[in-house]
């Protein structure tokens, strides 16, 4: 094996999790492949690979094994770690989706004056939301699914709570701009009634007023996706 292969770089990395990067660490081939989604046979054969290719070293005793990774292993992980970083720190930290605005179901003030969640709203966001959400219609399918890989991230966490007789669930909040006037917040709801083609905003302010739209009402969202627009 010259070079190493796409399917033994998870192996490699959970080797170095383990501490195997300048120590010989104890892993059984069944532990192992329930880690990486494998099974044991798979496992074995990806540490005999990757012995093969110079990339660990196996000390075996019995049913007992020792593995570290070599300096040639450890070099291909810190390449890729570099490739994906230089990545990652160049992909765009925002998107903008379009859609129109519709009707919501009348939930979003109920929810939104709940003082489990005012209250973090007030000491995350800075800001106590105006009673209710906006809720846009997405235009096409690749912003509903750039909205979908937001769960991914961060983005500002109202924690769940309840109020002793119910839970309420988490909102993730990314900071927005609609037509480059009106600040607000995308949120991400644990518990929602929408399909992945709605998507709700809070503001200080009554956004339909403050921009003067109404129901079909275009309108161009920018979200900031790691916090701050830069």
């Amino acid at each position: 094996m010259a070079d190493l292969k796409t399917q033994h770089l998870l192996t490699l990395a959970r080797i170095l999790s383990k501490g195997g990067k300048h120590n010989f660490v104890n892993i059984t081939t069944t532990s192992l492949g329930k880690e990486i989604g494998k099974s044991q046979q798979s496992a074995s054969l990806h540490l005999k690979e990757l012995e093969l290719g110079g990339f660990i070293e196996r000390i075996q005793t019995g049913r007992q094994q020792s593995i570290k990774i070599t300096n040639k292993g450890f070099t291909e992980l810190s390449t890729l770690h570099n490739l994906l970083s230089k990545l990652i720190s160049k992909s765009p930290n925002s998107l903008t989706i379009t859609g129109t605005i519709t009707s919501g179901m009348g939930e979003g003030a109920y929810y939104m004056s709940m003082k489990g969640y005012t209250k973090q709203f007030k000491s995350k966001l800075g800001y106590v939301p105006y009673p209710g959400t906006l809720n846009v219609q997405l235009k096409e399918k690749k912003f509903s699914e750039a909205i979908s890989q937001l769960s991914n991230y961060e983005g500002v966490k109202i924690n769940p709570f309840s109020d002793g007789k119910r839970t309420f669930g988490w909102v993730k909040c990314f900071k927005s701009k609609i037509n480059n006037k009106i600040d607000c917040e995308l949120i991400l709801l644990e518990r929602t009634h929408h399909d992945t083609t709605i998507v709700e905003f809070i503001s200080k302010s009554n956004i339909r007023k403050a921009l003067k739209i109404g129901n079909k009402s275009n309108v161009k969202v920018k979200i900031s996706i790691l916090g701050n627009f830069s």
